[in-house]
């Protein structure tokens, strides 16, 4: 337990020293096209969610979306991959510590999809959104998938997260990110997205940069998709 909290504090609660810096003028472009970025990235992907499972048009929109997701954050300014700390109290590159975050991330909502499956009017629209990879190629969904976690992490902890003042940083990308699903209508989605952005936003303000929340989503993401569906199953 002392070792899980030590994780916890040097993951997600003690920034690691860095600084940078942004002018005015830099600082008006990248909140422009963050606010445009999210006016068009929202409606793609609120598009993306209602389509039905099995048409290859939502191959299209969801790598669309990528592509918005990405072009924006890119077209706001600098990304940064940050630092963590490690164990001898030294820094290192947060990849590893983001796997971990991850992989305990999908462990608590495995956990909650066994409870989740006794519910039927939370359990059908989650599986009615997983049925995109049951109904159409699971590769390319994994593959999507992955695009877009790396997408969205670039986009909401690197671009938003640098445009908003930092005492209102965390808490404002979590609830931006939240809102992007609201469209889906799906509850447990709501979730999802809220513990995910939180998290990432958390590791954003520790290690200042992208890196860390990249590997947590892109661990997070592929997990709900290839493990959730059977949990949700079963339990039912």
């Amino acid at each position: 337990m002392e070792e899980l909290r030590r994780f916890a504090r040097a993951s997600m609660v003690d920034p690691v020293p860095q600084v940078h810096a942004e002018s005015s003028r830099q600082l008006l472009r990248r909140r422009v096209v963050v606010a445009a970025t999210f006016v068009i990235g929202a409606s793609v992907l609120t598009w993306a969610l209602r389509i039905q499972p099995g048409d290859p048009l939502f191959y299209g929109a969801t790598l669309l979306l990528a592509v918005v997701w990405t072009v924006g954050a890119f077209a706001s300014g600098p990304m940064h991959l940050g630092r963590a700390w490690t164990r001898a109290g030294g820094t290192a590159r947060p990849g590893v510590q983001g796997l971990a975050l991850g992989v305990l991330m999908v462990a608590v909502f495995v956990v909650g999809g066994l409870a989740v499956a006794q519910v039927p009017v939370l359990r059908t629209p989650v599986l009615a959104l997983l049925d995109h990879a049951s109904a159409g190629s699971l590769p390319l969904v994994a593959l999507l998938t992955a695009l877009n976690s790396v997408a969205e992490e670039l986009y909401f902890r690197g671009a938003v997260y640098a445009a908003i003042p930092r005492r209102a940083a965390v808490w404002a990308t979590t609830v931006l990110y939240t809102l992007t699903v609201v469209g889906a209508g799906v509850p447990l989605l709501l979730v999802a997205a809220a513990a995910l952005g939180l998290v990432t936003a958390l590791q954003r303000r520790v290690t200042g940069g992208i890196l860390g929340p990249v590997v947590t989503h892109l661990v997070f993401s592929l997990g709900m998709l290839l493990v959730l569906p059977p949990v949700l199953h079963v339990g039912s």
